[in-house]
């Protein structure tokens, strides 16, 4: 039992938009600039377009084959709470490494520091949450077929 690949990135492209629209809108609102298309631009060399077009690919390409083709099977619970795990490692992995990358600091330390933290969580929480419910899991065959033939010879 896997994700589909089609739905799987059709998950990925939504969590990426949600948390993308919180990043640009929501954020500002609870006094956090957040703007990861400037930061993925500056640290490739490129530019704001450049960044945004990074972290869709990430979002809604790498990540989601990723979890699909690596990490589904090894996760724990049904692919909902799958996704949201894969969100929650891809949050830390973001908060210790790329965000320091990127100038940031140590869990956001020097851009916006806990609210920044939380506002990434939650985030990436959401981003899990709709790759795994969005990509699912395509069925066995057996489970796929009629109750009666399942156990025929």
């Amino acid at each position: 039992m896997k994700p589909g690949l089609s739905r799987t990135i059709l998950g990925g492209l939504a969590g990426t938009t949600v948390m993308t629209l919180m990043m640009y809108f929501i954020s500002p609102m609870m006094g956090v600039r957040m703007d990861i298309a400037a930061s993925l631009g500056g640290m490739l060399g490129g530019s704001w377009t450049m960044g945004m077009m990074m972290h869709f690919l990430n979002g809604a390409i790498i990540f989601p084959l990723l979890y699909a083709f690596l990490l589904f099977r090894l996760l724990p619970g049904g692919p909902l709470a799958k996704g949201i795990g894969w969100g929650l490692i891809l949050w830390l992995l973001a908060q210790v490494m790329v965000m320091p990358m990127m100038g940031g600091g140590f869990f956001s330390s020097r851009m916006g520091g806990m609210p920044a933290v939380m506002g990434s969580l939650l985030g990436h929480l959401i981003y899990g949450a709709l790759l795994g419910w969005i990509g699912g899991s395509t069925p066995s065959s057996a489970a796929s077929r009629p109750i009666s033939n399942r156990y025929a010879a």
